[in-house]
C-alpha cells in the first residue's frame, strides 16, 4: 500500500480535523493571531463533512470562505478588544527604569554622555553634569535615558 492509497482511505472529516490541529499546534508555536483563525475553519469543515456528503473541491471551497470570514472576523474582534499583556514594559528595560537615580560616568555635555544604571552604562541625555552627579531618569529614547536632575 502506497502513501497516495493511505490517503484516498482516509475520512476526509479526520483529514480536516488533523489540519486543524497541526493549524493550532502551529499557532502556539508561530504566535501571530492568525493561524487559530484557519484553524477553527478546518474544524468546522471536519464536522461540516462528517455531517453531510460534500464532495472534495467544496470542502477546499467551504474551508478557503471559512478561513477567510474568521480571518477578518478575528482581525476585527481583536482590533475592537486588543490583548493587553501582564507587564507592557517587560522587554523595555529603559523605559522600566524610569525614577531610577544613575550617576554620570562620562560628563554630559552639549545634552549627552553616559551614566551607570545598576551594573551597566547608558547613553544619557539631559542637561550638562560632571561625573559623579547623580540623577533621575524621566524617560527613554529607544536605548537612550533622559535624564534629570534629582529635585531637593
Amino acid at each position: 500500500m502506497n502513501v497516495m492509497d493511505a490517503l484516498n482511505d482516509l475520512d476526509a472529516h479526520f483529514a480536516w480535523l488533523a489540519i486543524g490541529l497541526v493549524l493550532a499546534i502551529a499557532e502556539m508555536a508561530i504566535p501571530g493571531m492568525f493561524l487559530i483563525w484557519m484553524a477553527g475553519a478546518a474544524l468546522i469543515t471536519g464536522v461540516l463533512v462528517w455531517l453531510l456528503p460534500i464532495g472534495f473541491p467544496l470542502q477546499i471551497l467551504i474551508f478557503a470562505l471559512l478561513s477567510l470570514i474568521a480571518v477578518f472576523a478575528g482581525r476585527k474582534y481583536l482590533a475592537r478588544h486588543p490583548v493587553i499583556g501582564a507587564d507592557p514594559l517587560m522587554n523595555r528595560r529603559a523605559a522600566r527604569s524610569v525614577g531610577e537615580t544613575v550617576v554620570v560616568i562620562q560628563a554630559i555635555i552639549g545634552g549627552s554622555g553616559r551614566v551607570r544604571l545598576g551594573d551597566s552604562e547608558w547613553l544619557a541625555r539631559g542637561d550638562d553634569a560632571a561625573p559623579g552627579t547623580r540623577l533621575r531618569i524621566v524617560g527613554a529614547d529607544g536605548v537612550v535615558l533622559i535624564v534629570a536632575p534629582i529635585p531637593h
